[in-house]
């Protein structure tokens, strides 16, 4: 359970690099009203990731699950390493792609007349269907065949770790007033810049993370 805990919780972590949440955020933070406005957006993200994801779970997950052979201690673990290396692999494109991906990240749309709860729940509908990382975590929790509430308080847990940085964002809004909404200003740009290599640098540590718990496995 530990082991499965600690995976979720890595995944979301890495997930929640994201420059659809994390610079709409930022944005945010120097508006009026930047408090309430990203705790608004907050709520929208958690609640479509969340419910998507438990929907997922309990629906489809649950009858793929049923429908196919269960493996062995050692496929399982074997699985975890060819996901380790798909991993890998993923994290040297996003690296060797950095370049491209933060141009495309620094045309970030100016938005801000719409509910900022609207505009979060809207970006997770549209990211839903191609969230990879979402959907090996969700992959990995139905698997452990552990009880429905189980299940369902890890997808909570993994939206927790993916909004944890909006979060944190709020708290800084709400602690420093003025001076830190120029810094998240200041942030925001340095970002727009430096995601791609952070979430590059975050899949490849995610990656070393499931190797890790494939190994110990098999030895």
């Amino acid at each position: 359970m530990l082991a499965l805990v600690a995976l979720v919780l890595s995944i979301g972590v890495a997930d929640s690099v994201n420059p659809s949440t994390v610079a709409p955020a930022l944005y945010l933070a120097t508006r009026s009203g930047a408090e309430r406005r990203i705790l608004a957006f907050t709520a929208g993200v958690f609640a479509v990731y969340t419910g998507g994801g438990i929907i997922l779970a309990l629906g489809p997950g649950q009858a793929a699950i049923a429908a196919l052979p269960r493996p062995d201690e050692d496929t399982v673990h074997e699985i975890e390493l060819g996901g380790g290396v798909v991993l890998l692999l993923l994290a040297a494109a996003l690296w060797f792609a950095r370049a491209r991906l933060a141009r495309r990240v620094e045309r970030q749309p100016q938005w801000g007349q719409r509910s900022s709860f609207l505009v979060g729940a809207a970006i997770m509908a549209f990211e839903l269907p191609t969230a990879f990382p979402y959907f090996a975590a969700i992959a990995a929790i139905v698997g452990s065949n552990r009880s429905l509430p189980v299940q369902i308080g890890l997808i909570v847990l993994f939206n927790v770790a993916f909004v944890a940085p909006l979060i944190a964002i709020a708290a800084v809004v709400k602690l420093a007033g003025p001076r830190g909404a120029r810094v998240l200003a200041t942030l925001r740009s340095q970002l727009d810049r430096r995601v791609p290599m952070l979430v590059a640098a975050l899949v490849f540590v995610l990656a070393l993370v499931v190797l890790a718990i494939g190994i110990v496995g098999i030895t």
